[in-house]
């Protein structure tokens, strides 16, 4: 009899799954999803001059694309392919500062503890904890605020060196007054990593990340370019043509902008995001927490992540930038959606990573897809498309700021950031504007909204000191 029902209730539970499948399952793409995405691409390849792009989509918690455009290499011209690897530039921040809580998780530090406990000789040592380094909010100045490979970064470095120079300076500001964009934080969160571990800060992720999550693409990219068979590296001035970028000496991107990886393993790492598979719950909690500063203003940033929300969604995002590549990552781990891009053209190419990823917000629901027009609440504010969750002056108050649909034209609400982001926005769309003049002005506008994204953050950082923000 039990046998007897046990397979009734088994043929009854085929029956139910086959009939009703379960709404987190992947959705797979359309044929017109596919055909949207594949355009907008391409289009947007053609029209910023980015050689190629690679991209992968993730819907349901799995992956359902992945398509590279264009042309990996440019001599011999090289079609690009989903095989390629290209180097993530700043998103390599989110896997540091996951070394540092998987750390954490085993009791062998804590965010709280401050940085004498290792490397006492920086300034304020005593003063600054590992949590304001992964935030942006310790006060170092940042070794790379310009958008080109200055000469001394073609010699190699040494993290202690670059530690030396940069943090045994002055503070920028007290710690926690303020939230500033600084790459110094991150070569000392890796540092940190190695000292407590004991091992090399990739071993270290290779061991506790890349191998568990099948990540088997991953190179570290500060060693050396990467081969003959990955993405070139390009980059174009104004309207010259493309060229080949020079790459960083060894050491300078050491836990900044150390990753090089294909798109569909920046997928699997956002899918272990979603089902927060590699860290415990409070962790990623943390790691996608608001940081606030000490007066109480929202930063938009966590650890290593932004995070944020676009037309309602929340969203965990990071753009990364390198001489000759650039990244866009957008999780939404409510919806089980991620949208990864990279190219190969850092400077130039017009945000090409944010703009095609911008174009592609629509994936996250089949019900809500398209334009929507955003609404700025007094809590959180949305860009109506582009999805830029990261408008922001030196003194982390964001600009309340509307796209007014396809003429390009901005409705301005009063805020302590605003006259600092219109200036940075004046700026950035002339900019944008004299690298493509045959566009017209509301594409110029959406390209140059995308563009903000890219949190490798030089291009913003140089505005802001010119708009009187950081210093």
């Amino acid at each position: 009899m039990n046998r007897m029902r046990h397979m009734v209730w088994l043929v009854l539970g085929t029956v139910l799954a086959a009939g009703f499948p379960s709404s987190v399952a992947a959705q797979q793409l359309t044929p017109a999803e596919r055909a949207r995405i594949d355009s907008s691409a391409q289009a947007l390849l053609q029209a910023t001059g980015a050689p190629s792009a690679s991209v992968a989509i993730v819907r349901g918690g799995e992956i359902v694309y992945e398509r590279a455009y264009g042309a990996g290499r440019i001599d011999p011209e090289t079609p690009a392919t989903p095989a390629m690897r290209y180097a993530i530039g700043s998103v390599s921040k989110q896997f540091a500062a996951t070394a540092i809580l998987l750390l954490q998780e085993d009791g062998r530090l804590s965010l709280d503890d401050n940085l004498a406990r290792w490397f006492p000789r920086l300034t304020r040592a005593g003063d600054i904890s590992i949590r304001q380094l992964l935030s942006m909010t310790s006060g170092y100045q940042d070794y790379w605020p310009q958008d080109y490979v200055f000469p001394d970064m073609q010699r190699p470095a040494t993290p202690q060196a670059i530690m030396e120079r940069w943090a045994g300076i002055p503070l920028d500001f007290e710690p926690g007054a303020r939230w500033q964009y600084s790459n110094t934080n991150y070569v000392i969160a890796a540092a940190i990593v190695e000292r407590v571990s004991g091992m090399p800060f990739m071993d270290f992720l290779r061991r506790r990340a890349f191998t568990p999550l099948g990540m088997t693409s991953v190179a570290n990219y500060d060693a050396g370019p990467l081969s003959a068979s990955d993405a070139g590296m390009y980059l174009r001035h104004a309207l010259g043509p493309l060229r080949e970028a020079p790459k960083e000496a060894r050491g300078w991107l050491f836990g900044a902008g150390q990753l090089a990886m294909t798109a569909g393993d920046l997928a699997r790492w956002n899918i272990a995001v979603m089902d927060r598979s590699l860290l415990r719950p409070e962790s990623y909690r943390t790691q996608q927490t608001d940081m606030l500063l000490t007066a109480g203003n929202a930063t938009g940033y966590g650890l290593g992540v932004n995070v944020g929300a676009q037309g309602g969604r929340r969203r965990i995002s990071h753009g990364g930038a390198v001489s000759g590549y650039t990244t866009t990552n957008y999780v939404y781990p409510d919806d089980r959606v991620a949208i990864v891009v990279f190219t190969n053209i850092y400077p130039g190419g017009g945000g090409a990573s944010g703009q095609i990823a911008g174009r592609q917000h629509h994936l996250c629901s089949r019900r809500h897809g398209g334009r929507r027009r955003a609404r700025a609440g007094a809590a959180d504010l949305r860009w109506a498309d582009d999805g830029d969750d990261r408008p922001r002056a030196a003194d982390g108050e964001r600009e309340r700021v509307l796209h007014a649909g396809s003429a390009g034209r901005l409705r301005r609400e009063p805020g302590a950031a605003g006259r600092a982001n219109r200036v940075q926005r004046r700026w950035r769309v002339a900019a944008w504007r004299h690298d493509h003049p045959r566009l017209p002005d509301s594409r110029g506008w959406r390209g140059d909204v995308a563009d903000d994204d890219d949190d490798a953050g030089r291009e913003d950082r140089a505005v802001y000191r010119g708009a009187g923000g950081v210093s």
